[in-house]
């Protein structure tokens, strides 16, 4: 199946003609890349913020697993709400939104409250993502539209190579209240880079509820949506807990951790890039090869515990495999529903974040009982069955057209 992402925008929807169509989506990409390191930033600190709130590490993950349901309800919900305003303005709200969060998060001496700001921070990643995850054909010509889409979600990629790395360097050196303050400042100038460099964004077609029922109820389409379920449940099950287990290897302490999350972040954005080509040609393709290596990359780091080296290439493995995951199921939605952009994207980002958010409590209930290893265990048998769904869905044809 071979298929891209080269939509034109529907019929009497003026398209976005940004002067600068580059700067517009690599704007578009920092706000993915604060929102993600946002999110994911817990990951990297969730050792200091256990101790400095007094609760165990499986509940600590609770601020990963909160936002993600959270924001699986928002990304439905916001496209719906925000039927007719103009996309622009939603977004560099949103990113103030964030900003009030995150500097919440900064302050907070209770893990309540601090639940309080995560649930905040959920509801304006689940907002961004439903409006940005189809962006970028809007934003450069068509034939640039497989690639803009790639660079809008390197953020996610980056994110793990810069945000997160650095936040927890950040964390280990000045405590981890000053790496949620500094997402403070990133949100607020990405917020005004939003409103100065991106072109109004009339909403294409407003969305009603009915349109998720009927993405629902084509095959090729939820097929693509239940690969992502799996995809990502496994993968958060399993990297919300990296650093404990990374920290099974000898000689492993905080600067190495952060060594080692920042090479996996280099890999993922590697992974984006590359997967992305294939995946804007054969997306079936590219969620194939995305879910068998996942699912031996992540066995494998069961038994290479004991091996510092082995467990190195095997993180690398797993970012660069996970770094396609995105924009894969990204260009397999998009031609699945070529008329509901921003429905699809809305139920590609709700999905995804529910998926965040089970991944990470069902990580957090195992890490807490029967260990590490069958965390990973679980990972890699979700992409098995994920490798599975996407090989079925080569008997799924029919995209969905003239969603309301």
């Amino acid at each position: 199946m071979s298929s891209t992402t080269t939509n034109s925008p529907p019929h009497g929807v003026p398209s976005a003609a940004p002067r600068r169509p580059w700067a517009a989506v690599l704007t578009v990409a920092a706000a993915t890349f604060t929102v993600v390191t946002t999110e994911m930033l817990p990951v990297g600190l969730l050792t200091s913020v256990s101790a400095g709130l007094g609760v165990s590490p499986g509940t600590a993950g609770l601020a990963v697993t909160l936002p993600g349901l959270v924001a699986a309800a928002a990304a439905l919900l916001l496209p719906v709400a925000a039927r007719r305003a103009d996309r622009r303005r939603v977004l560099w709200v949103l990113m103030l939104l964030l900003a009030a969060a995150d500097l919440l998060c900064a302050l907070v001496t209770d893990f309540a409250v601090l639940l309080t700001a995560r649930a905040l921070v959920g509801a304006c990643i689940g907002g961004v993502w439903s409006v940005v995850a189809g962006l970028a054909v809007r934003l450069v010509p068509a034939a640039s539209a497989g690639r803009a889409t790639a660079v809008v979600f390197s953020g996610i990629a980056v994110a793990s190579v810069l945000g997160v790395p650095a936040g927890t360097f950040l964390g280990e050196l000045a405590g981890w209240r000053w790496a949620f303050a500094a997402l403070t400042v990133l949100a607020v100038a990405v917020a005004g880079l939003l409103a100065l460099v991106l072109p109004p964004l009339a909403a294409e077609e407003p969305v009603r509820p009915g349109a998720f029922g009927r993405l629902l109820r084509s095959p090729r389409f939820a097929r693509g949506l239940l690969a992502v379920a799996l995809l990502v449940t496994g993968h958060f099950a399993a990297y919300t807990y990296v650093r404990p287990v990374l920290e099974r290897a000898p000689g492993v302490g905080a600067g190495l951790i952060s060594t080692l999350l920042l090479v996996y972040g280099l890999a993922g954005v590697a992974g984006t890039f590359a997967l992305g080509a294939l995946a804007a040609r054969d997306p079936r393709r590219a969620l194939l090869t995305v879910s068998a290596g996942i699912a031996a990359a992540v066995a494998l780091l069961v038994p290479a515990g004991g091996s510092l080296a082995a467990s190195t290439a095997l993180l690398v493995a797993w970012g660069l495999l996970y770094g396609g995951v995105s924009v894969s199921a990204q260009n397999w939605l998009a031609a699945a529903a070529p008329g509901a952009r921003e429905a699809a994207s809305g139920l590609f980002a709700g999905v995804f974040n529910a998926a965040i958010a089970l991944g990470a409590f069902t990580g957090g209930r195992i890490v807490d009982g029967p260990g590490l290893g069958p965390v990973l265990g679980l990972a890699a048998g979700l992409a098995l069955l994920a490798l599975a769904a996407v090989a079925r869905a080569g008997h799924a044809v029919g995209a969905v057209t003239g969603i309301r």
